[in-house]
């Protein structure tokens, strides 16, 4: 990707961003598409580097249970081993013959000490098989009421629910025009006191060396009172935007970057939640515009809200 050797000397830079000056060091996005920080961490160990709560509340939610149905076999799997080990003739009830069987019958044995739920068709005897069978249990319940925690800590959270559109737009407004993106939020929440911040980040030359340069860009609209239906963010290219000089080849050919921070009110758990987006210049269409994306319902006492419109837009001349 090429990189802009001026840009419009009216634009004021912002240091304030958390992102460094030096081009050379950084590799791709900022931030990545979905809002997460573009890092990979190193020189520290794996578990030291990962927080296994916040990794099992962020993760999908096929990956969550198929983590928990994968644990709750192979800790089962390990116990009834120990049991077979330990000799299953201290197992009182086993009826199996063959080897495979005795295995089958420790298997489940153990996942009714682990779940606590003890049916007593079979029951531990001997000291060894009893101290594994209160190993288990105490494990049983430590696990489970860390799933539980994780459940309910995955179902609690609150989360920011918009959804953003897959493209920033180069639109006509008022006498020229204007960076747009929209937004919108896709679920039954009532959010309020939404405000949005918008900050370009570029790789300029200075004096001979690459650097990252970041500016904060002026919205039209900066706050609004209510989030209830799509809200369109609108940065006029005026002589002060930085993007005042940018032709169409060059959102093609330089490597820039708008990062969008939003942070809104949900009632529901009475909380400020955030949300990030990125928009490299290659997603930047130039010469379109937003189309309508809500409309009245047919007994015309509702706005109908068409979540699947957030991303339609129609090619216009600038």
């Amino acid at each position: 990707m090429k990189f802009l050797k001026k840009i419009n000397s009216k634009a004021k830079s912002d240091v304030n961003t958390g992102f460094g000056t030096n081009a050379s060091s950084y590799g791709g996005r900022f931030i990545t598409k979905n809002g997460n920080a573009n890092v990979k961490k190193s020189g520290i160990g794996l578990f030291e580097s990962i927080s296994w709560y916040h990794t099992m509340l962020n993760i999908p939610r096929w990956k969550f249970l198929v983590i928990i149905v994968l644990f709750y076999f192979l800790v089962n799997f390990i116990f009834a081993s120990l049991y077979y080990a330990v000799g299953v003739e201290h197992l009182n009830g086993m009826t199996a013959t063959t080897a495979l069987e005795k295995f089958g019958q420790a298997f489940f044995f153990s996942i009714q000490t682990f779940t606590t739920v003890g049916y007593g068709h079979i029951s531990p005897s001997g000291f060894a098989t009893s101290f594994v069978a209160a190993v288990e249990a105490l494990f049983g319940l430590l696990s489970f009421a860390i799933a539980t925690g994780l459940f309910y800590g995955r179902f609690s959270k609150p989360k920011a629910h918009i959804k953003f559109s897959v493209n920033a737009l180069i639109a006509p407004f008022q006498n020229g025009t204007a960076l747009m993106m929209r937004l919108t939020p896709f679920k039954n929440t009532n959010l309020t006191d939404a405000e949005a911040k918008i900050t370009l980040g570029m790789k300029l030359e200075e004096n001979g060396v690459l650097v990252n340069k970041f500016y904060t860009l002026d919205l039209e609209l900066s706050k609004i009172n209510a989030l209830n239906l799509s809200w369109t963010l609108v940065h006029p290219i005026t002589e002060n935007s930085p993007l005042f000089n940018l032709t169409k080849e060059d959102y093609k050919n330089i490597d820039g970057e708008f990062l969008v921070f939003l942070k809104v009110f949900d009632d529901m758990f009475s909380t400020t939640v955030v949300k990030r987006a990125s928009y490299s210049f290659d997603e930047i269409v130039y010469g379109a515009k937003f189309l309508p994306m809500f409309s009245r319902s047919d007994n015309q006492n509702k706005t109908v809200l068409h979540i699947d419109k957030l991303n339609s837009f129609e090619k216009v001349k600038l």
